[in-house]
């Protein structure tokens, strides 16, 4: 008698954010695996339980990707998942129209002569922040010398501390941006994609010992991806029930969260180049990693599961 062969078995972590929560959807369209999905509160603890091997695949994005590839960690690209989910919302008392960037130069240019810069959070090494940065630099606006960056490690927490005073502006992920909007605590700004990275936000990554061990778990966990967003390019209630349920918040935010994301298993090659060099002019990472970021992305699961070679899905 022939042992039945196991089941293969990923560990799957993603953030809790509302183009990132639908991954918690995965396990009931895997097939050929068997995913065990753990949320986390933001996409840098995802990367640290990767590279810590308490899990085997993490949904991060690009930004997470590079600054790895920095620190000399061990991380292959996989498949792409949701793009967008970035906005900048300014306090009331800034008195800040939406897009009005020559408005927004100059109130920063005042506070600082003043010696008061204007405090601009977000959750530091998220895509977010790095959105923000490279929209303000391409306006002419240091982040590292003409504000002061606050950081809230915590999406949630950004509501609050917009709603207390505490910061001029925040660049948050949705839900959470939707929620500070529709109650009021803060005014769109900008969606900060005028930058390298665009709207690219998220990337499925692994690690190359489980390519190698764990090769059917990594497809079947790819393969989930796929047929997840293509679910979701033509149905968004299940999108809108799985925010209302692991954030609490109402399906009014829920649905107006998804006007800013867009499904999307590419992985992006030459963004993800240009993404590298903004973030090194932002000194985000100390060095060139462009030759590393196309290395390690491999695109023969994405193929399998599309049908699709990999020059039509980004590379």
């Amino acid at each position: 008698m022939f042992a039945a062969a196991q089941t293969p078995k990923i560990k799957l972590g993603f953030a809790k954010c509302a183009h990132c929560l639908p991954m918690s959807l995965t396990p009931g369209l895997a097939k050929g695996v068997e995913i065990e999905a753990t949320g986390f509160n933001s996409g840098n603890d995802v990367l640290t339980a990767l590279v810590s091997k308490s899990i085997d695949v993490a949904q991060v994005t690009y930004l997470h990707y590079v600054t790895a590839l920095d620190k000399g960690f061990d991380v292959v690209a996989v498949s792409g998942q949701i793009n967008g989910g970035s906005e900048c919302l300014s306090s009331n008392k800034l008195a800040l129209a939406g897009e009005d960037w020559v408005a927004f130069k100059s109130i920063v240019a005042k506070a600082k002569s003043d010696g008061q810069p204007l405090k601009i959070a977000a959750s530091r090494g998220n895509a977010q922040d790095i959105h923000m940065r490279g929209a303000f630099l391409k306006q002419g606006v240091d982040p590292n010398k003409d504000i002061q960056f606050v950081n809230i490690p915590n999406p949630a927490d950004h509501f609050a501390a917009l709603q207390r005073g505490e910061i001029d502006m925040v660049c948050s992920v949705e839900p959470f941006a939707s929620q500070i909007r529709l109650a009021g605590a803060g005014k769109h700004f900008v969606f900060p994609y005028d930058q390298a990275a665009g709207n690219l936000t998220n990337l499925i990554v692994t690690r190359s010992d489980v390519v190698a061990s764990q090769r059917a778990g990594v497809q079947g966990v790819v393969g989930a991806v796929v047929a997840l967003n293509d679910k979701l390019s033509v149905e968004n209630g299940p999108w809108i029930d799985v925010i209302n349920k692991l954030t609490g918040l109402d399906k009014t935010v829920a649905m107006e969260a998804l006007k800013n994301a867009s499904p999307d298993a590419a992985i992006h090659r030459p963004q993800t180049l240009a993404i590298a060099t903004m973030m090194r002019d932002l000194k985000y990472i100390s060095k060139d990693v462009s030759a590393e970021a196309e290395k390690n992305m491999d695109y023969s699961f994405l193929e399998q599961a599309t049908g699709k070679a990999k020059n039509d899905l980004g590379y």
